[in-house]
C-alpha cells in the first residue's frame, strides 16, 4: 500500500532497567511493525499471539524476547519478511540481545482477533 514503517527510537535517557521497560519498549516496537497488504500494525490486528520477556541472566539488563505470531492468512508469501521486521527492531533495543520469533498457526487468526480501532480503521464496524 506504499506505507513505510520506521522503528521507534529508543528512549534516549539510558538504557531501561527494569524488565517492565522492556517490555514496553518491545510492545512499542511491535506497534511499528505493519502487515504490508493491511495498513494496520500488527498487534491492533491480533497477530501477535504472545510476548515474553526475560533476563539472560539473573539480575542482569539484558534481556531475551520471545515472540510467538500469526499471519492473516497460512499461505501469505510476506510470512518471512514481517518476522524479520519483527526480529530487527527489536534486536534495535538496547537492552535485547536475543530474540525468537516463531511463526504459529494455531489458533487460526480471524478478524474477531482485531482491536475495535483496527476494526473500525480497516471500515469493519
Amino acid at each position: 500500500l506504499g506505507l513505510e514503517s520506521t522503528a521507534i527510537p529508543a528512549a534516549a535517557a539510558g538504557p531501561p532497567a527494569t524488565l517492565e521497560q522492556v517490555e514496553k519498549e518491545v510492545w512499542n516496537q511491535l506497534r511499528s511493525c505493519y502487515d504490508p497488504e493491511i495498513p494496520v500494525n500488527i498487534v491492533d490486528l491480533g497477530l501477535i499471539y504472545d510476548c515474553h520477556i526475560e533476563p539472560l541472566a539473573p539480575g542482569g539488563n539484558n534481556f531475551r524476547a520471545e515472540v510467538k505470531m500469526t499471519l492473516t492468512a497460512p499461505g501469505c508469501g510476506m510470512g518471512p519478511v514481517l518476522q524479520q521486521d519483527v526480529q530487527n527492531k527489536l534486536l534495535s533495543i538496547e537492552n535485547v540481545d536475543d530474540v525468537s520469533v516463531e511463526l504459529v498457526w494455531e489458533p487460526q487468526w480471524n478478524q474477531a482477533m482485531m482491536t475495535e480501532a483496527a476494526r473500525l480503521q480497516l471500515g469493519l464496524m
